[in-house]
């Protein structure tokens, strides 16, 4: 798998939280694979991200049908084509051969409750727009919004092939790559497990999930995600959050020229922080080595290039999230 900016450092190196997400990882899901990989120069939005996707789309009582389903159609919606074929794999290992093939076409699939549940997380990337609320589950709810966040920090990090080569393009290669997995896919997880990675931070669960591990966990992302935010100035913060606001979820035709127009004002100094939010927000894969090599100037660290995306990503997965709120019902 490649990386776009930046290798991470290799698993077995890592120590304190990171080793015990991998842990997790390894336990209860595929490992760490690269999307959690790319994380961890931040830990704590790596456990954060970590276990709003596993009390959301692994634990609980909820169809992971239903919730492999959102996971591929808000993926498609924000154009994450990784994301898209790594669920679809995962339909495939469920037994959802059929339905796979659907989605991994950009088909409409012919169960009108999945069809219903597709359109639902797809309308979910303009939810102003779409007048979008939430009649799901806390772990359904959950998942798309994990997902939200999840894509545009694989559209940002990574590049775009799930397999070498584009073999996911193959469905011989997804219907063998998910039944490879078939057997970990069905295993039950206890909710609440992932927890005790969280740190004590100020973090509300919101009032959709109830009294879910759901809303814990994506509370301490939110929180852990924002913090990012402390990287650009209050003007640029702004221009960010405003943007993701009034934009509801557009795709921007021509990214760059967009983003140009929206940061010209701005000092010189915040141009290229506020860009590479803006990007994260609303268009991950536009980001540039040029873009990250400007920032590097002044922010060096891996983990300040990861705070400044998840940042961008936190806050247009919250617009998504504040429409489920009692002011927005």
């Amino acid at each position: 798998m490649a990386y776009r900016f930046f290798s991470p450092a290799p698993p077995r190196t890592a120590t304190g939280l990171t080793a015990q997400v991998y842990r997790q990882l390894r336990d209860e899901f595929l490992g760490p694979l690269p999307t959690f990989q790319a994380l961890s120069a931040v830990p704590e939005v790596l456990a954060a991200t970590w276990a709003l996707m596993r009390e959301a789309l692994l634990a609980g009582d909820a169809s992971r049908v239903d919730r492999e389903l959102v996971a591929s159609a808000v993926s498609r919606a924000n154009r994450c084509r990784f994301c898209v074929y790594a669920h679809v794999m995962l339909l495939h290992a469920l037994g959802e051969h059929e339905l796979a093939e659907v989605i991994a076409r950009g088909e409409t699939p012919p169960a009108p409750r999945h069809a219903a549940l597709a359109a639902w997380a797809e309308d979910s990337r303009s939810p102003v727009a779409a007048d979008w609320s939430s009649p799901y589950r806390p772990e359904v709810t959950g998942t798309l919004l994990a997902f939200h966040f999840i894509n545009r920090i694989v559209s940002a990090l990574l590049e775009p092939d799930l397999l070498p080569g584009g073999l996911q393009r193959s469905p011989m290669v997804r219907s063998a790559a998910g039944r490879l997995y078939g057997r970990a896919a069905r295993e039950p997880k206890e909710p609440g497990r992932s927890l005790s990675l969280l740190g004590a931070g100020p973090a509300t669960p919101p009032a959709w999930a109830g009294d879910s591990p759901v809303g814990a966990a994506y509370a301490s992302l939110r929180n852990a995600a924002m913090q990012g935010g402390s990287l650009l100035s209050d003007v640029a913060r702004q221009t960010v959050t405003g943007t993701v606001r009034w934009e509801d979820g557009r795709h921007p035709a021509r990214p760059a020229e967009w983003t140009a127009d929206l940061i010209r004002d701005l000092p010189g100094t915040d141009r290229v922080g506020a860009r590479i939010a803006l990007l994260a927000a609303f268009a991950p894969s536009a980001i540039r080595a040029g873009d990250v090599t400007l920032w590097r100037l002044s922010h060096p660290a891996d983990g300040d290039l990861v705070r400044l995306v998840a940042y961008g990503a936190i806050a247009a997965t919250d617009h998504v999230a504040q429409a489920l709120s009692p002011a927005h019902s």
